[in-house]
């Protein structure tokens, strides 16, 4: 990649002499490294321009996504919570891997991150600067309590891989309702080995799928499989977001869209 982006470089004379900056042990800038735009590559020179830049810094701040798959603004349901509030939490904890804390909430990891539920606080924390912060993650916090909520069993994990319309609920996933893997092609279709360096920086899980596939975990017992094909000259490149069946004994088919989304949403930023 710097090879043809040097040799493009070459021929801008602003640019001339530009040298990439060592990042991180990466080879290349934006699709590996969840730091761009850092100081040092913002410092330039560098053949971004500034504009560019921001723009990318921004989109990096914004909060996740917010919405239901009709488009309206997403609200966790208070009655949601006090069904959480009132269940076993040592069975839920069996059953889920997350991990009580000594305030009453439950500790999970989401892909590489560690996330808090507040059980009596009726929120999810993320850890800063050594506190818990409240977490404005509403799909994530939907699909994180519906889930608690639901689980009755512990459920197999690497059986019966499906896509989402061999699921009871598949009919949902069509139209408006289809997981929105768009944007994944747009950024990862041509750019296989940048997929598996971003799958990997959220813990996922090499898999023997298409031609780049990945297994990430938004919850301890919960599996999404991120299949990627390179497009070629008779076809273009996709990617397909499988389920272990077990998935829809614990969420329905709009939580299970929450949950692709907001997955989906930390493979593009």
């Amino acid at each position: 990649m710097w090879e043809r982006l040097q040799a493009a470089i070459d021929f801008t004379p602003e640019y001339r002499g530009w040298k990439p900056l060592p990042r991180r042990n990466q080879t290349g800038c934006l699709q590996d490294c969840a730091a761009f735009p850092c100081d040092a590559f913002s410092a330039g020179p560098h053949p971004h321009s500034r504009g560019y830049l921001n723009m990318q810094q921004k989109r990096r701040q914004e909060p996740p996504p917010a919405y239901a798959p009709d488009g309206s603004h997403l609200k966790v349901d208070a009655v949601y919570w006090n069904r959480l509030q009132q269940a076993d939490l040592f069975q839920v904890c069996a059953r889920t891997q997350f991990a009580p804390t000594d305030e009453g909430g439950l500790l999970f990891r989401f892909l590489n991150e560690e996330v808090m539920v507040d059980v009596a606080g009726c929120c999810l924390r993320r850890l800063e600067s050594g506190r818990w912060e409240r977490a404005d993650d509403p799909l994530l916090e939907l699909a994180t309590v519906l889930y608690l909520i639901n689980v009755k069993d512990v459920y197999p994990l690497g059986r019966d891989i499906v896509g989402p319309k061999d699921l009871k609920e598949g009919h949902f996933f069509q139209g408006p309702h289809e997981l929105k893997t768009a944007p994944l092609v747009e950024r990862f279709g041509t750019d296989v080995q940048g997929f598996r360096r971003t799958a990997e920086a959220l813990c996922g899980e090499r898999v023997d799928m298409a031609d780049a596939a990945y297994r990430l975990k938004p919850f301890p017992r919960v599996n999404l499989y991120y299949l990627l094909w390179e497009g070629d000259e008779e076809f273009p490149p996709r990617m397909s977001v499988l389920f272990e069946r077990s998935i829809e004994e614990t969420l329905a088919a709009d939580a299970i869209w929450g949950l692709v989304s907001r997955v989906s949403t930390a493979l593009l930023t």
